[in-house]
């Protein structure tokens, strides 16, 4: 991705150099009543190693949850025995078409879990825990890899540059498991990237891809028992940046912000809860985990 001139143009369609690397990243959910104090807030820490395909000898490139870690209102911290060590094969078409789990992630995984000190997590917590794994991919191969079909990152080529993505108005799945039922989507608005600049991370030189979701919107069902389901509708925005390691053309930085309103209702009551939600994340490429 080097360019011969400062200024530019830059390529982001080439391969990232094939080497195995690893990743942290913290997703911290802050949410806020409407009169404006603070009601909960969960943080969530996954931490990924990739082994590409070319160094595997695999069709597709290896991930390994080394661990997985959350701390919910304030409580102990725990990890999550089953995450541990669980690897899959990223498969960026998987799911696109409604076939299969979206990325190639089993959504088995995620069924019945408990937490390090024997707790059980609630539907809507272990849907969070395995969109982490979603969240991850789609800032670390998604935004920030060249698309094969369709307007993606390999469109800029000078500072200021800015596209609509190929994600952009797409429907996305969220059901899982018996957690979330099926027929939950996640609408994107119109996803956009910008070239921004740029920059010194780690002490290399990195290309800053700004990202904006867009007016998003979402329906879902949660399953909360026995004949009792909540059923959220909502909408969102999320923006960050990404920091682009312009030799090898990995991700070395990424930065969150999300804003969600929702609305619930659940099949035992005719009143609905209003929720305001501020999501912020941070993912970075580490030496080792």
């Amino acid at each position: 991705m080097k360019d011969q001139v400062f200024g530019g143009p830059f390529n982001f369609s080439i391969d990232r150099k094939s080497e195995t690397q690893c990743f942290r990243m913290q997703t911290q959910f802050v949410h806020i009543g409407f009169d404006g104090k603070r009601t909960g807030m969960e943080t969530y820490l996954l931490r990924l190693r990739c082994v590409p395909a070319a160094l595997s000898g695999k069709s597709l490139d290896e991930y390994t949850c080394q661990e997985f870690g959350l701390q919910l209102n304030g409580e102990s911290i725990a990890t999550i025995p089953a995450l541990k060590l669980f690897s899959y094969q990223f498969n960026m078409m998987s799911g696109i078409d409604g076939k299969g789990p979206v990325f190639g992630i089993p959504h088995e995984r995620f069924e019945n879990m408990t937490d390090s000190m024997g707790n059980k997590l609630s539907p809507d917590v272990r849907y969070a825990v395995y969109n982490n794994f979603i969240d991850f991919h789609s800032l670390n191969d998604v935004f920030s890899r060249p698309m094969k079909f369709g307007k993606g990152i390999q469109e800029l080529k000078y500072f200021g540059d800015k596209v609509v993505h190929a994600s952009a108005f797409t429907e996305a799945p969220i059901s899982l498991g018996t957690a979330v039922k099926p027929g939950s989507i996640f609408h994107n608005g119109e996803i956009t990237l910008e070239f921004k600049g740029i920059c010194i991370i780690d002490g290399v030189t990195c290309a800053i891809v700004g990202y904006d979701s867009g007016e998003s919107n979402l329906g879902m069902t949660i399953v909360l028992g026995k004949s009792l389901d909540a059923m959220i509708k909502g909408g969102s925005e999320y923006k960050g940046d990404m920091y682009i390691d312009l030799e090898t053309g990995w991700v070395r930085k990424v930065t969150l912000d999300e804003f969600v309103v929702t609305e619930t209702e659940t099949t035992n009551s005719p009143s609905k809860v209003h929720g305001y939600t501020v999501r912020h994340l941070l993912l970075r490429l580490v030496d080792q985990l």
